[in-house]
């Protein structure tokens, strides 16, 4: 696409990092400064007129509101008002299987902080997307390049 790209993990606070090496799983008051600076980066890449991936998993409806619009959504369930900075349109692509095929996929990943014990606690907490969400869901037993088609497809047409 020739995006700039981030990963979410990137920017997790040092106390984060430290928890989930651990085998902590992070609570909502971990995550939304986190999600909060990741909605910072979102705006700048827009109002700078750039297209952005974030790969970020924001496994809670809340995450993804706060990714959106920021601590704004944190604050309470109305829509902003007129004259706020407006919502940022993203489009959440929910990357969805079966835990066993995630699990052998972490099992391989190294020098990652979060250890593939975690995975359990993500699954617990996770609210796929649903509407009135912008979002689509991949099936991640397909290939990669058949995933990529589908989210390209998904971005141009939609």
């Amino acid at each position: 696409l020739g995006w700039k790209f981030y990963d979410a993990d990137d920017y997790h606070s040092p106390e984060n990092k430290k928890k989930m090496a651990e085998g902590i799983p992070l609570s909502d008051e971990d995550r939304i400064p986190w999600l909060c600076a990741l909605h910072d980066i979102l705006r700048r890449e827009d109002s700078s007129r750039q297209d952005a991936v974030l790969a970020c998993s924001a496994l809670k409806k809340m995450y993804r509101r706060v990714l959106v619009s920021g601590t704004s959504a944190t604050e309470s369930n109305q829509p902003e008002q007129p004259g706020e900075n407006a919502a940022l349109k993203i489009l959440f692509v929910h990357l969805d299987g079966p835990i066993d095929v995630i699990a052998g996929r972490l099992e391989k990943r190294r020098g990652h902080f979060m250890p593939p014990e975690l995975l359990k606690s993500q699954f617990d907490t996770l609210e796929p997307p649903s509407a009135p969400e912008n979002f689509i869901t991949v099936n991640i037993e397909k290939s990669l390049p058949e995933i990529v088609l589908e989210i390209e497809r998904a971005i141009f047409q939609g």
